[in-house]
């Protein structure tokens, strides 16, 4: 189950109520949120969260750079912290959904490779990038119509996903665009599913089933698989790991429908425009 509330909780009291109440009847479901990190830092919220059934939640990051987070009216995301909350939520056995924005007005060229060398520190999750995509009607797009730095004024009605519709400041659009495919790239091969798994080895084996499909269908945000070729090659790709979890089945005596975690979640892509 999505609570697709853009910040779940928000209201803190009124969403631990809720937590509550999915507690005290029994609920067996399983739920995803988005909830911003600065209020993943309350610990009774997190509990919560972890008792009811909360497995993924969503976070909106947008950049590691302060300035980039004020300028997107999200000064309260301090990247000093981000480590810390994911931390808090793994020790629960939930894991969030990072989310991050390229081509903001203080990036810069490697702008991925500093995301991605802070991500590696952190548990294992599921990152996604984007660009920043000015919509109409916004302070940020009258602004960059105004600076005369808009490529596509009318992108929303030529959707074209991970395409830049305006000029960066610090960055040229095939930059930006560059930056987005090295993050996905790199996150979603085969080196970094190993290394995700590897970090949760000691956890119940639903949870690298979890984590496995997760990341195969990530993925596909980015780089979609089309037709039982596409899916073959991806699974083939990822063969060593998926013998190791079933080895690990069998050698438990655990029976597969048992093994499949009671998770199903929508992707980013399947809501909005990334960025």
């Amino acid at each position: 189950m999505f609570f697709v509330d853009d910040n779940f909780a928000i209201n803190t009291k009124r969403t631990k109520s809720l937590l509550r109440d999915i507690i005290a009847a029994g609920a067996q479901t399983s739920w995803v949120g988005q909830i911003s990190a600065n209020l993943l830092r309350d610990e009774e919220l997190v509990d919560l969260i972890a008792e009811s059934g909360g497995r993924w939640i969503f976070i909106g990051m947008e950049s590691l750079d302060p300035v980039n987070l004020k300028d997107v009216n999200k000064s309260f995301n301090k990247p000093a912290d981000y480590a810390a909350v994911l931390e808090r939520l793994a020790r629960r056995n939930v894991y969030a959904i990072t989310s991050f924005i390229f081509g903001l007005d203080n990036d810069q060229p490697g702008v991925a490779e500093r995301t991605l060398s802070e991500i590696r520190k952190w548990p294992p999750g599921l990152p996604v990038f984007g660009q920043i995509t000015p919509f109409p009607a916004t302070p940020l797009y009258d602004r960059l119509l105004r600076e005369g730095r808009l490529t596509r004024p009318k992108h929303w009605l030529d959707f074209a996903p991970f395409h830049m519709a305006h000029t960066p400041k610090k960055m040229s659009i095939a930059q930006v665009e560059a930056e987005v495919r090295q993050a996905w790239r790199d996150s979603y091969n085969p080196k970094r599913t190993r290394e995700a798994l590897a970090s949760i080895a000691a956890q119940p084996v639903a949870y690298k089933i979890s984590h496995l499909t997760a990341r195969l269908f990530f993925r596909g945000i980015y780089f979609p698989r089309h037709g039982a070729w596409g899916w073959l090659k991806l699974i083939a790709q990822h063969g060593s790991m998926i013998f190791r979890i079933f080895r690990e089945i069998a050698a438990r005596g655990i029976h597969v429908e048992t093994a499949v975690p009671d998770v199903s979640f929508q992707t980013p892509a399947d809501q909005q425009q990334p960025g």
